[in-house]
């Protein structure tokens, strides 16, 4: 079951059903099945919290992905600043909802198991996202 919940801000207008859709045919792809994917929009404000809290970080960031995966069952909980995706979407002269995509199947490729902070793995996370927002 896919979720999605706020705290803070108003519901970013997303079509849910096709979101949800899209998660489980992204996550098929690697051959994995959606658990239970809880996805919380949130402010800059809490993210920097959530950040602190759970990480020890001590900086916003766009998403937080908590990888609660078993085996081939995809499940997490993904915390997702709106207020820095926008503006990393003006930074880099982005549609919204294209960035918000891109953010939203992030973290559910990193529940199915890529990374993106060791050497070439930015490069890699960046085209699985492309092929993944291109079966949007």
């Amino acid at each position: 079951m896919i979720s999605y919940n706020t705290d803070g801000v108003k519901m970013p207008p997303i079509r849910k059903r096709k979101v949800t859709a899209w998660v489980r045919r992204v996550a098929d792809t690697y051959g994995k099945r959606v658990g239970e994917v809880g996805y919380m929009f949130v402010n800059d404000e809490k993210i920097l919290e959530v950040n602190q809290e759970y990480l020890g970080h001590d900086y916003y960031t766009d998403i937080i992905t908590f990888d609660y995966c078993e085996g081939n069952v995809v499940s997490g909980d993904l915390v997702i600043s709106l207020d820095t995706v926008r503006s990393n979407a003006e930074m880099l002269h982005k549609d919204y909802f294209e960035e918000l995509h891109r953010v939203i199947i992030h973290g559910i490729l990193h529940l199915c198991g890529i990374n993106d902070k060791g050497p070439g793995e930015r490069e890699i996370m960046e085209e699985a996202e492309d092929e993944a927002l291109a079966l949007l």
